[in-house]
């Protein structure tokens, strides 16, 4: 007598933890940036100061680049690289910078998080990504959150039509830059798009190099090691994440974790500078946290398009 032998059991597949930490890594170097630029801005100029943190994140990738021996992308990558160079990392941060300046950190907060949403439409229009209802709901949900947060902070502060116009630019950049970086991907790895693309802005923020010598001869040593430090971390190692995470998951999905950002940063400033938050602010924050986990989560039936793994190859031919 016979036995027919048991099938093996399915093996349920391994979770890719890896685009999960470099998700999270870019969130929390991003939400660390807007502590530094505190301090930074206070000494340089929106010019200068980009042109410093782009210069020592440029310094840091190359260096990276050189030891793991990686060398050029291939010729069909440089068109991302280059309009997202001068888009994201060069235009971007200028503009940001200046904005900041001109209007309240609550106004500025609001404007620039119309980004991701600006992201997932590009994307959908632009890439052929799908917008889901729940990546949908979550990004309404975490941009209330963000409107709640600035609404609690503005008022310290004046604001201007230019500042608005800056920062609604800045907005625009961000999301086109992260748009036209995703096709270059499959063409380099996310080392060699971010060395180029910040090595591009770099070049296109070179008219400021005057500025820079002449601010840091004056500037106190705190803020230009915080220049140094948005160049190195927020910088070199956040965006090559965010590039690494970017090849891997849509833009749309990618930037709705950004509402993260404004949560920490309410939790870094209590923390780092003692700027205890109002109850508003913290609602604000939790409503951002809120909207992040809805348009992570997935329907049971949906697709595995998620940081954790490969694109479905109708996303990825795209």
């Amino acid at each position: 007598m016979t036995t027919t032998p048991a099938p093996p059991a399915a093996s349920s597949p391994v979770r890719d933890w890896r685009a999960p930490a470099a998700v999270c890594t870019t969130v929390v170097l991003w939400a660390s940036a807007f502590v530094s630029i505190r301090s930074a801005g206070e000494a340089y100029s929106p010019g200068a100061l980009a042109l410093g943190r782009l210069l020592a994140g440029t310094l840091t990738l190359g260096a990276i680049l050189l030891l793991r021996r990686e060398g050029l992308p291939s010729r069909a990558a440089w068109p991302g690289i280059l309009a997202s160079g001068l888009l994201w990392f060069g235009l971007y941060m200028v503009v940001l910078n200046w904005g900041e300046q001109q209007v309240d950190a609550g106004t500025a907060a609001m404007i620039v998080n119309i980004g991701p949403i600006l992201m997932a439409l590009l994307g959908a229009r632009l890439l052929g990504e799908g917008l889901p209802r729940r990546l949908l709901t979550g990004m309404g949900v975490s941009f209330a959150g963000a409107v709640v947060v600035g609404l609690s902070m503005s008022g310290h502060g004046g604001s201007s039509v230019l500042g608005v116009l800056l920062c609604l630019l800045a907005a625009v950049s961000y999301a086109g830059g992260v748009v036209i970086q995703k096709p270059a991907l499959r063409h380099g790895s996310p080392l060699q798009i971010t060395t180029f693309g910040c090595l591009v802005g770099t070049v296109a923020c070179l008219p400021f190099t005057g500025v820079l010598v002449s601010e840091a001869a004056d500037a106190p040593l705190s803020a230009t090691l915080n220049m140094v430090y948005l160049g190195v971390f927020p910088t070199a190692l956040a965006f090559t994440t965010w590039a690494y995470a970017l090849a891997r998951t849509t833009a749309g999905r990618l930037g709705a974790t950004t509402y993260a950002v404004p949560a920490l940063v309410v939790l870094m400033s209590w923390l780092l500078l003692g700027e205890v938050p109002a109850l508003l602010t913290v609602a604000g924050g939790l409503l951002c946290l809120t909207g992040v986990a809805i348009s992570r989560t997935r329907a049971r039936t949906a697709s595995r398009t998620d940081t954790d793994g490969e694109e479905p190859a109708a996303a990825r031919a795209s």
